[in-house]
């Protein structure tokens, strides 16, 4: 099954991880969506710096490459977003925000994108 995953902090930069995750996630046949402080484009995936345009696009997986003091400004917008999970990568982990998506029924994880894709775990 195809998990269309919103990558936040996404990076034209080929050597952050996010831009690396995104690759991958298309490679692995999984619909990428990508959110970052600048639009740009990455392996023919639009990153938007508008988190409205993903709010009506049914979303399993959100994956995090924002450190925690950044996530703040984001969190209604993700929630609002009502991903199915919220995965946190290496650096992002953040009990206030996990406290919030637990409340909310969101699932999460503390995980690498990179790993889970590779190790057949997403």
């Amino acid at each position: 099954m195809n998990k269309t995953t919103l990558v936040i902090g996404a990076s034209e930069n080929p050597e952050r991880y996010s831009n690396m995750a995104m690759k991958m996630l298309k490679s692995y046949q999984h619909p990428v969506l990508a959110f970052g402080k600048r639009k740009g484009e990455v392996s023919n995936i639009k990153i938007e710096n508008d988190m409205s345009l993903f709010k009506d696009i049914p979303l399993d997986t959100v994956t995090l490459y924002v450190n925690p003091m950044n996530q703040v400004k984001l969190y209604q917008d993700i929630i609002n977003l009502k991903p199915h999970r919220v995965i946190f990568n290496p650096g992002t982990e953040n009990d206030e925000f996990q406290d919030m998506l637990k409340e909310k029924g969101i699932e999460f994880e503390e995980a690498c994108t990179l790993v889970l894709l590779r190790t057949g775990q997403f």
